[in-house]
């Protein structure tokens, strides 16, 4: 189904339907899908097996999609050249019809941080910023919100979305090719939004939380997960140029920063629920990117530090409330 049909039917994100249509039309149009490159992932979709999976289970680890026995040969090697048409693999891992996606990030570390402090999601509707291929947005589906939409610009991780829903049915999850400044307003829509490794990447970390604001339902809450620096200080770090070999990486706020972000932002009830130093349990090189992983971004002598001299990658998880009033 399209998901600007299936959105249509929500009696709130349904009234922004028309903004959506002619927003998602425009993406849809831009050099970023109708180049070679997007237009090499469109066709490797069309390549995926028609099959229905024997069984799925998303609440594990490693989403698993079908059964080896649920395709023949042919139709395993299609499926294996579709997956690798559609790297680097950054988040999972995904098991499908006996093919192990291991992907650089294991997303369930995140995730199992998180999931104890999600409490009943039934009948909420959330919005993932930046999905990726959807990994949280399936783990998150088992526990029956209403509505998961998940917005994902970069044609890679769309894509890989895409060929994940092929057999993940989940009527609920929807993932549309957008960035946040693309989206409407959509004014108090959302009672809940993952913002996970994304404040980073953004020019102006407190515009990017007042748009989450301002989407969100009074009393919702707000998945915040992203690069800080240790101490107690009010501070914030600003690369000169790169940050682990990353040009796009902005502010870096201690937790004491970050929170006075959120509190001027419009949120209340911050709770930090995690602090830790990104190792190579969680991100690594494997056989499903084609790119220079966390090992390459550290200083070889002395892994404290990227390779730029910075303090190497700690990350935070903060749960925080839309003000009510």
């Amino acid at each position: 189904m399209n998901p600007l049909d299936a959105l249509a039917r929500d009696p709130v994100i349904g009234s922004y339907l028309h903004e959506l249509t002619e927003r998602v039309e425009a993406r849809s149009q831009s050099i970023f899908f109708r180049n070679q490159k997007g237009m090499v992932l469109a066709r490797a979709l069309e390549r995926l097996p028609d099959v229905q999976p024997s069984s799925i289970d998303a609440d594990r680890d490693c989403i698993r999609i079908g059964a080896p026995g649920d395709i023949d040969g042919n139709q395993t090697t299609s499926l294996h050249e579709v997956l690798c048409a559609l790297k680097p693999w950054r988040k999972g891992p995904f098991e499908i019809f006996g093919i192990r996606i291991d992907s650089e990030w294991n997303s369930s570390i995140k995730w199992n941080r998180l999931a104890g402090h999600l409490g009943s999601l039934a009948g909420k509707r959330i919005l993932d910023i930046g999905s990726s291929c959807g990994y949280y947005m399936f783990r998150l589906a088992v526990k029956q919100p209403a509505l998961i939409l998940g917005i994902e610009p970069y044609p890679n991780f769309y894509f890989q979305f895409l060929a994940l829903a092929r057999y993940l049915a989940f009527p609920q999850v929807h993932c549309l090719p957008l960035k946040l400044e693309e989206m409407p307003a959509m004014q108090r829509c959302f009672d809940m939004v993952m913002c996970m490794g994304i404040l980073y990447h953004r020019r102006s970390p407190l515009d990017t939380l007042l748009q989450i604001h301002g989407r969100m339902v009074p009393g919702g809450q707000l998945v915040l997960e992203t690069l800080v620096m240790e101490g107690d200080n009010e501070m914030a770090l600003f690369p000169e140029k790169r940050y682990a070999k990353m040009n796009n990486i902005f502010f870096i706020p201690t937790v004491a920063c970050l929170t006075h972000w959120l509190t001027r932002s419009g949120f209340e009830d911050i709770q930090c629920l995690d602090i830790s130093r990104t190792t190579s349990q969680e991100q690594r090189k494997t056989d499903w990117i084609d790119t220079e992983s966390l090992a390459d971004f550290l200083d070889p002598g002395d892994p404290q530090k990227t390779v730029e001299g910075y303090p190497a990658p700690v990350r935070a998880m903060l749960l925080a409330t839309a003000r009510r009033r």
